[in-house]
């Protein structure tokens, strides 16, 4: 059983937990309790290391097991370990380091979205769950954006970085990636309110941070505006409200499109 604060293993966690700059230099992440553990197993996601407490519910329990039989190193350890290895308030008795595996985005992708200087976790994390619910086929992480890998965007995000094909990368790599799509920026209020635009055809629609909206590499990308009418005297919602009606809209647009195909 591990007991010290200062076992590598346990500051190996912290370091992870706590610093976008190891994270990318071990290409690992770090994430808690068991159901975000079952996820990774289910989608073939292998733990580098399991720490856990003996008091884990049954599920938890039988999830240890198994990564013990397919020989994951599972370390048991005191409430206290698993506390200060912890990102969060009320530890659930069990985390692990994952290796960061990036999933392709696909070649022939047809609705991405691009996240442009998101600094909210929980509004990335958000947008990441919402963008694996809508169908998109990937998330381009501009620079300036949060550490898509960070502890509340993993939590926030609630299993959508096991399905969902996440890219940080450049504007460069962005305008390379979202060639041959028709690029949409969200503003407040510029451009075409979303139901008068046909978003059926292949498009890329970037999100811009909550402070200052999209910014200049987001304008010289894209092809159209759009905006999200609201009510007189309310306030802009914010980026992970305002992604989810429009990949919903997205959506539903596609969904009706193909229902007319098939009567």
């Amino acid at each position: 059983m591990i007991s010290s604060t200062q076992n590598p293993k346990i500051k190996r966690i912290r370091h992870l937990q706590d610093h976008s700059r190891s994270r990318k230099k071990e290409n690992a992440f770090v994430i808690e309790g068991v159901r975000l553990l079952d996820e990774a197993v289910k989608t073939h996601q292998i733990p580098e290391l399991v720490i856990y407490t003996t008091d884990l519910d049954s599920r938890g329990q039988q999830l240890v097991a198994a990564l013990q039989k397919q020989r994951v190193p599972c370390e048991e350890v005191s409430r206290e370990i698993i506390k200060a290895a912890s990102d969060t308030e009320t530890p659930q008795g069990i985390l692990a380091i994952l290796p960061q595996i990036m999933l392709p985005i696909p070649s022939a992708s047809n609705f991405l979205m691009i996240a442009d200087e998101i600094r909210n976790p929980g509004n990335l994390g958000t947008l990441l769950r919402t963008s694996a619910a809508a169908g998109v086929n990937g998330l381009l992480v501009a620079p300036g954006t949060v550490d898509p890998f960070s502890p509340k965007v993993i939590r926030a995000a609630m299993g959508a970085h096991f399905r969902l094909p996440i890219l940080p990368c450049s504007w460069e790599k962005i305008r390379e990636i979202t060639a041959g799509l028709t690029v949409f920026t969200a503003d407040m209020e510029k451009g075409t309110r979303i139901w008068d635009v046909d978003l059926t055809g292949p498009l890329a629609i970037i999100i811009g941070g909550e402070a200052r909206g999209p910014g200049k590499n987001a304008t010289d990308l894209s092809d159209h505006w759009l905006h999200i009418p609201m009510r007189g005297g309310t306030e802009s919602l914010n980026a992970a409200a305002a992604g989810a009606v429009l990949m919903f809209e997205v959506h539903r647009q596609r969904t009706m499109e193909q229902a007319g195909k098939t009567q």
